[in-house]
């Protein structure tokens, strides 16, 4: 039986199936979810027609929460889903993706901060009975890869023996966002340190297996799980940003994305690097689209790093200039 029960369940089931052959894990559990906020609508608003108007479907959007970013994301599937519609005939209205917003400010840790981070996390001792009777082995070397090679939280879960060149010291990170893939050179230091892990863990020898598994070998450990896991070390680290504002990013396991980029950007300046030659490299290196990807990423607060803003600010300024759209 279906799990959808609007009059467009068979489409979306379809849809989705679809979906799961073609995409990445984590991009097919977020269709689902989208969808079956999408079906729960349809069927609060006793839709009956497959031929979706405009206001049937602007009032869903509208019902969205979150990040800007994350609406714009939802409707790009949405929009997939509706064009797709037209194979059977039905014709609905084509929403136009919404204006991300890009004023948020992320949260950066203080090398004191990882520095307490890496000390609570290298002491945790295997708790209560639970799912994962690893997770207290396995969640220091997942912050040291995020930490030290800038990966997203997905991206490191999904890992296996088989992404990992010992050898080269290069990890193949073969779902990354947008369903991409991509090499990620990691320092000597973590390559041994990694290595010493899988040893201990006894995974060498079967490139199938995930680093970091659930008690069930064949499961890796969800992101909800490691962000639950993480917030229970920031609490005991008393690492909070209370006031924050609309836009500002809480302190969060994806900070250590843009930890390492801001790190990245201010040893190559230290280094004697021009920015222009620094930025370019590390917007591939984190898997980027764009520079405009990666100039995000490169927003700190001004208090803390006055220096390395004014010399981004001054590189962004030539790259992406400002336009007084009222002229």
């Amino acid at each position: 039986m279906s799990q959808f029960r609007s009059v467009l369940q068979d489409e979306i089931t379809e849809f989705l199936a679809l979906r799961k052959a073609s995409k990445s894990k984590s991009t097919y559990d977020h269709d689902c979810h989208t969808f079956r906020l999408f079906d729960d609508y349809l069927c609060s608003i006793c839709c009956d027609d497959r031929n979706l108007t405009e206001e049937q479907i602007t009032g869903w959007i509208r019902t969205l929460t979150g990040k800007s970013s994350s609406i714009a994301n939802v409707v790009r599937s949405l929009r997939i889903f509706l064009t797709q519609l037209k194979a059977y005939g039905v014709n609905a209205y084509i929403p136009p993706i919404p204006k991300v917003s890009d004023d948020y400010v992320p949260y950066i840790f203080s090398k004191v901060e990882m520095d307490l981070l890496f000390s609570i996390v290298d002491a945790m001792q295997k708790g209560r009975p639970q799912k994962n009777t690893l997770i207290h082995m396995e969640f220091p070397m997942i912050l040291r890869l995020m930490f030290g090679c800038g990966l997203r939280t997905g991206e490191t879960l999904s890992l296996r023996i088989k992404d990992v060149d010992f050898d080269i010291g290069v990890l193949t990170l073969r779902h990354a966002k947008g369903d991409k893939q991509r090499l990620v050179p990691m320092h000597n230091s973590l390559t041994n340190i990694l290595r010493k892990y899988c040893m201990a863990m006894g995974m060498i020898g079967y490139p199938e297996a995930y680093l970091f598994p659930t008690s069930d070998p064949t499961e890796p450990v969800s992101t909800h799980n490691a962000q639950h896991r993480f917030n229970f070390i920031l609490e005991r680290a008393n690492i909070s940003l209370p006031g924050r504002r609309k836009h500002q990013r809480g302190p969060c396991l994806h900070c250590l994305r843009h930890v390492f980029a801001f790190q990245s950007f201010a040893n190559s300046e230290r280094e004697g690097r021009r920015i222009d030659d620094t930025v370019p490299y590390l917007s591939t290196y984190l898997g980027h689209e764009s520079l405009r990807e990666t100039e995000k990423y490169l927003k700190f607060s001004n208090e803390m790093f006055p220096d390395a803003m004014e010399l981004f600010d001054d590189y962004t300024a030539q790259v992406f200039p400002e336009v007084n759209f009222n002229e």
